[in-house]
């Protein structure tokens, strides 16, 4: 397929953290799934989350 846009968030098993992956490769972590799909929506102006651990 072309223009296919690839954005995973997967688990961080044995935490209540999630993992948001960009296409672009970047990645960022969080709890809160929806600010997580929000700063993944927000490509090509990602900005690092503040409640990184």
């Amino acid at each position: 397929m072309t223009g296919t846009t690839v954005y995973r968030i997967v688990w961080s098993p044995g935490s209540d953290r999630l993992v948001g992956v960009c296409h672009c490769g970047a990645d960022q972590e969080a709890d809160d799934p929806v600010r997580l799909w929000q700063w993944l929506l927000a490509h090509p102006e990602h900005e690092a989350m503040d409640d990184r651990e």
